[in-house]
């Protein structure tokens, strides 16, 4: 009789419980069509494949049911939609409870330097720019997400992530071939002109007769300055105020390293050819051998890091700041200075981030019409003399999710759910028209894409291109970004305010970099690929060897030349 009732009592709370996540899953349910309403009405999928896609989150979701994850990301204006739908939506559909935190990008780097170096578990996932690929293949502390598809996270894996529809899993994915890190977001520095200033027939008169050439989008740098010097020195004020023919930044700043490793060497034409990072030496001019060894940054080692081509990168960007820019850049960070060409003075920039394309666009603006139409436009940046056909031609973020041992198993699952539904087709279009950020093919050539492109100055046709993939993060020659990239701005700042040469500046961080990597190795703390330098050597020897590190050219100005915009486009799209 007693088992009776006790099977009778165990079959009643087994119903009960059934019934209880019955209703669970039905509110969960009715959570994803909520946001569908509310929140994803644009999609590439239809709205019964979005449900789908939702309906596997929600049951792959249910070990996980009332835990509470912490992720970080960086202060764009896509993380802040993370944060402030994304983050809310995936609870109410999932159960699990998300803080996705917004920081200072430095302080991402340090938290993440942190975690990897304490194995301390502080958040359950970072999105860290793919800079850090070369860290993330060496410390053997980062997670690979393509082995941990195949393993633990085998069940917990999308069925429709669709990792072939991403625009920038190349640079996420390390020489050994094992994909490190996720893509949730991607921008890239581009030139932007006035295009409207550029169409005046006065000023276009006025340039020819002094220049010899039609103003239009510059090809090298050499047109570059010339029109900053014109706009600058000669034109001076248009409809009574005074106008600016270049914009940048100089403040002694860690934003100003952003300046310089973001590949404004590499667009002088410093590093070796090959894409996405130049090979054998990369845009930070960082000589690795064969193996994927760093072997040096300084020329007498093979690197390219204090280079001619570097010190004339250094010198034009000093120069240009001094003399065409407003007065106060120099004494602005990355931050401050991003929204001073939608103020209306400035008529070109030719290191613009595409991150600040929405900002640009608010039709109260006095680079927009009426009718919120662009008066500006974004095009290739133009190439410095050293720069040879085969190069990467920029830098392009990539923000990406990243995880590491040190998190525990189960919270660390959990976030990549929450990380993979980022990323989701169910979500990603309505993510990038907030934050233009794009990361998927099946956005970018969407018909909601086409219909914006008009109010966008370029920016969908950039990313439609073919040519989008000359524009490449940092690479997997640099074997510690955390500790390295402070070097640049420490050492740079000095030639910034003129208080050493662009070349003194360069020798002490081509120095610094082959020190600090050289100090690493011997501390043994690399798992694989670790710096193996090359002994110092004669500078001239590397200089009289093919590729980079390039001997000084005679000439670095030559003839300036520029291209009609429409006549631009229409190449870069035909190709």
């Amino acid at each position: 009789m007693k088992n009776k009732k006790f099977n009778y009592l165990s079959l009643m709370i087994s119903g009960a419980l059934l019934a209880s996540s019955q209703v669970y899953a039905q509110d969960y349910r009715a959570a994803a069509e909520k946001a569908l309403d509310e929140h994803f009405p644009r999609s590439t999928l239809n709205r019964e494949e979005q449900l789908k896609e939702l309906e596997w989150f929600i049951k792959a979701a249910e070990p996980f049911r009332g835990m509470e994850i912490k992720t970080v990301a960086e202060g764009l204006t896509t993380h802040t939609y993370e944060a402030e739908v994304l983050a809310e939506v995936f609870t109410d559909i999932t159960g699990i409870e998300v803080e996705h935190n917004i920081i200072g990008e430095g302080d991402v780097v340090d938290t993440m330097q942190t975690q990897m170096q304490s194995d301390r578990n502080i958040y359950d996932g970072f999105v860290n720019d793919s800079d850090a690929i070369g860290t993330h293949l060496r410390y053997g502390k980062t997670i690979a997400i393509s082995d941990a598809i195949d393993n633990e996270w085998k069940d917990f894996t999308n069925p429709d992530l669709d990792l072939d529809d991403f625009i920038g899993l190349q640079y996420t994915t390390g020489p050994d071939g094992k994909v490190y890190q996720l893509p949730t977001q991607q921008f890239a520095n581009l030139y932007w002109f006035r295009a409207d200033w550029f169409d005046r027939e006065d000023l276009q008169e006025q340039f020819k007769e002094r220049y010899g050439y039609d103003l239009g989008v510059p090809l090298n740098w050499s047109a570059y300055e010339d029109i900053a010097e014109f706009f600058s020195v000669h034109v001076k004020e248009i409809d009574g105020e005074r106008v600016y023919g270049h914009m940048d930044y100089g403040r002694r700043d860690p934003s100003l390293g952003w300046r310089f490793h973001d590949s404004w060497l590499s667009m002088a034409g410093m590093g070796s050819k090959g894409v996405p990072f130049g090979n054998p030496v990369d845009d930070w001019g960082i000589r690795v051998n064969e193996d994927g060894n760093p072997v040096g940054a300084s020329v007498s080692r093979g690197g390219a890091t204090n280079s001619p081509a570097s010190v004339y990168a250094v010198t034009k960007m000093v120069d240009w700041l001094r003399d065409y820019a407003p007065e106060s850049a120099s004494g602005m960070t990355f931050g401050e200075a991003g929204p001073v060409p939608a103020q209306g003075q400035i008529a070109q920039q030719i290191f613009w981030y595409t991150a600040f394309t929405a900002d640009m666009t608010d039709p109260s603006l006095p680079v927009t019409d009426d009718e919120g139409n662009p008066k500006w436009r974004m095009a290739p940046s133009p190439a410095g003399p050293y720069w040879e056909e085969g190069m990467k031609v920029g830098y392009q973020d990539v923000g990406s999710w990243t995880f590491f041992n040190s998190t525990p198993e189960d919270r660390r699952t959990a976030a990549w759910l929450f990380a993979q539904f980022t990323v989701s087709k169910t979500v990603s279009l309505e993510k990038t028209i907030a934050g233009l950020t794009p990361i998927r093919r099946s956005d970018i050539f969407s018909d909601e894409m086409t219909e914006m492109a008009p109010k966008l100055g370029g920016l969908v046709e950039f990313y439609r291109s073919e040519n989008e993939s000359m524009w490449t993060p940092t690479g997997t020659n640099v074997p510690d970004y955390p500790r390295l990239a402070p070097l640049w701005w420490k050492n740079l700042a000095p030639a910034v305010n003129g208080e050493v040469s662009p070349k003194e500046a360069l020798d002490d961080l081509a120095e610094a970099i082959d020190r600090t990597m050289s100090r690493l190795a011997r501390a043994d703390v690399f798992a694989n690929y670790e710096p193996i330098l090359n002994d110092p050597r004669d500078e001239q020897y590397w200089l009289d060897q093919p590729g980079a590190p390039k001997p000084a050219l005679e000439n670095e100005k030559p003839q300036g030349e520029t291209k009609p915009y429409d006549e631009m486009m229409e190449e870069w799209m035909a190709e």
